[in-house]
């Protein structure tokens, strides 16, 4: 790869115990680099693991966490990750790279499939990963993280806006009950919440309601919940809320290393919404990551601008940039997007 640094012995895929000690090196590793994500997209079905140990002759050591469809390699793709699994990208020791070695595993994921690569890199990632990503296409996006230093208390009375404050008490007194599963327990009332949600986008996103189910659950089936329950076991939490025994909002937030991850959310929007049932759930979650002393609470992806956006940063969070590479042989990105284009434009589809 480079005559520099020397060539790395290479291992995939990445054993189990390897991976657990490189990540606990990497203080800001994400919760979807850890090795119970890679144990659920596995078990979900689908893809195989074809992570990449790469130990370099000056002892430094890079996991590229990469999964691929279980079709012939010529007609596969690799990502870290792939699909709704998000964020993956290099795991290395104290979380740097020299720009060499990065240029070298880089050089290396783009030959694995004959396809393509695509890299979802963390918010944090070194920054020699982009200098040194110069045969890829680079594209940002953002996501939002609330940082948890000081405590419940610092995060409560400086980072939460006044309106979230507001919600959250208005809440306390709606006579909202709070239940939390872990390891899957309450999966099925979240699954139960989730299609009153889809019903819900549909609707908004002026979009048959078949599709809207179609293109949602692909991205986040009921096995999928359940695989990341059973991989995550008592780090998955289910967070439901109930009004007069009805149950109207619910989370899923999963925990590793320094972050605890608010997954996904699902709701029933007339009885949820004027309770703040939501703002209520995400509170008792992070005053639960902050007593057990996690250092951000990552509350995912969403479009600048966006009323998901505005929610997140109401609680806290702040706007952070992070970056998709992608090597491909051919344009099937581009095409799947031009597609996704024409349908909207079909069916009238609304962003919100």
């Amino acid at each position: 790869m480079t005559s520099r640094i020397g060539l790395p012995t290479v291992t995939s895929p990445v054993p189990r115990p390897v991976w657990e000690s490189l990540i606990q090196s990497d203080a800001d590793a994400v919760v979807s680099q850890s090795p119970a994500w890679r144990d659920a997209l596995c078990a979900a079905g689908g893809y195989q693991d074809v992570s990449r140990l790469y130990e370099f002759p000056s002892g430094h050591s890079v996991i590229l966490p990469l999964a691929r469809r279980r079709w012939p390699r010529w007609l596969a793709t690799a990502a870290s990750w792939p699909g709704a699994w998000g964020v993956g990208g290099p795991i290395s020791q104290n979380g740097r790279i020299d720009a060499a070695e990065a240029a070298a595993v880089l050089a290396d994921a783009a030959q694995q499939t004959a396809l393509g690569v695509k890299i979802q890199l963390r918010y944090n990632a070194d920054s020699a990963w982009l200098s040194e990503a110069g045969r890829f296409q680079v594209e940002g996006h953002g996501c939002l993280v609330l940082d948890l230093a000081g405590g419940f208390d610092q995060v409560w009375q400086h980072r939460f806006r006044g309106t979230a404050r507001t919600a959250v008490r208005k809440a306390e007194r709606s006579a909202l009950d709070v239940d939390v599963g872990r390891s899957g327990r309450l999966l099925r009332v979240f699954c139960d919440l989730y299609e009153k949600s889809i019903q819900r986008w549909a609707g908004m996103q002026h979009e048959p309601v078949r599709l809207t189910r179609w293109r949602t659950t692909r991205e986040t089936s009921p096995r999928m919940l359940a695989s990341a329950a059973s991989s995550f076991g008592p780090d998955c939490a289910i967070w439901v809320a109930r009004s007069a025994g009805e149950p109207v909002a619910a989370i899923i937030v999963l925990r590793a290393g320094a972050y605890a991850k608010f997954w996904r959310g699902a709701m029933d929007k007339e009885l949820a919404g004027p309770l703040r049932a939501n703002e209520l759930l995400h509170r008792l979650a992070i005053e639960e990551a902050c007593r057990d002393q996690y250092r951000f609470y990552d509350m995912g992806f969403a479009r600048p601008g966006s009323h998901l956006a505005e929610f997140k940063k109401k609680l806290g969070a702040t706007l952070h940039t992070a970056h998709t590479l992608r090597a491909e042989r051919l344009p099937l990105h581009a095409l799947d997007q031009r597609s996704r284009g024409v349908v909207k434009r079909v069916i009238g589809f609304h962003d919100v």
